[in-house]
Formats: C-alpha cells, sequence, structure tokens
C-alpha cells in the first residue's frame, strides 16, 4: 500500500501551529518551531533566533516596510519564505566596515552607508539572496512577509526561547 503525502507550505497569514508529535525518542533531539508563527508575533525586522548550532543561527524576520541598514563582517544569507522583500546592497568605505573580522552577527550602520552602489535583488518565496560581508543591506517590504537569516549569533540576535518553544 502506497501512502500519499501533501505538504503544505505556511505563510505569515495562513499557518498552523506546531505541535509536538509522539515519537520513540528523545524530544531533546529535535526542534519544534514555526518561522510564521514567530514573526507574527514579532516587530518588523526583530531578528528572532529559532534555530542554533553552536555560534551559527538560523533567524526569523518579520519584514515590514523599510529596514535599518546592516552590515556584517561575514557573509549571511538572507531566504524569504513569504511575501516579496527587495535587498539593496552598498559596498561600504572602510570607515563604516566592522572593524573586528571577528565580531560575530550583524550590526547596524551609523547613518547613512557610504559607498558604491551594488544594486538590489528582488526574493520572492523560496529565493535566497547572498548578503556578502562588509557590504550594507536594508530591506524593503510594500507588504508584510517572512525571512529567514543564516548568520551568527550577535548584538541584534533576539532570543525568546521561552516563548516560542513548545515544553509540553
Amino acid at each position: 500500500m502506497t501512502v500519499a503525502y501533501q505538504t503544505k507550505f505556511g505563510s505569515l497569514s495562513s499557518f498552523e501551529k506546531g505541535r509536538v508529535e509522539v515519537i520513540d525518542d528523545d524530544v531533546k533531539n529535535y526542534a519544534f518551531s514555526n518561522c510564521f508563527e514567530i514573526a507574527a508575533g514579532s516587530k518588523p525586522y526583530e531578528r528572532v533566533v529559532f534555530g542554533q548550532n553552536q555560534i551559527y543561527v538560523l533567524e526569523v524576520a518579520r519584514a515590514e516596510s523599510d529596514s535599518p541598514w546592516y552590515t556584517c563582517a561575514h557573509d549571511e544569507f538572507a531566504l524569504c519564505m513569504d511575501g516579496e522583500v527587495e535587498v539593496h546592497l552598498v559596498k561600504l568605505d572602510a570607515a563604516q566596515q566592522v572593524p573586528d573580522a571577528d565580531h560575530d552577527g550583524a550590526v547596524l550602520v551609523e547613518g547613512e552607508p557610504r559607498g558604491a552602489r551594488m544594486g538590489w535583488m528582488k526574493l520572492r518565496r523560496g529565493h535566497q539572496g547572498m548578503l556578502p560581508k562588509n557590504s550594507a543591506y536594508q530591506f524593503r517590504a510594500a507588504q508584510p512577509g517572512v525571512l529567514v537569516l543564516q548568520t551568527c549569533k550577535g548584538q541584534l540576535s533576539v532570543e525568546k526561547w521561552a516563548d516560542i518553544c513548545q515544553t509540553k
């Protein structure tokens, strides 16, 4: 007998609340999180950690209107999970780059970014864009959407484990 499975992909406006299913294993080996539910309860561009492996994190951000300008001493990636988000890029002058190459995570750019415009990309559901190190980037979304950011945990990473993890 063949079992048919149907994949349901959520969105900010339509998602099912996550739940724990009975398994024959140690629950601590699994992570249960829902990026859409987290984004629905977050402020625009609040970078909420929902997955972590040592210093590396997955952050979810509610994309809405224009974000501040960010930069990072290492490459990051943005994956659009819902909506449509423009990413504008500027190659920063040396004075605005993160001075410590070992500095983890994104930081806010002070003032307007100075440097050569690198262009922009439009991300839609399922599209991923690279956010190059020592560049400034700004997200712009006409309608609310959801971004998953792959980065290192830093000063802008927000941990809400008590609010987002299911414990029962």
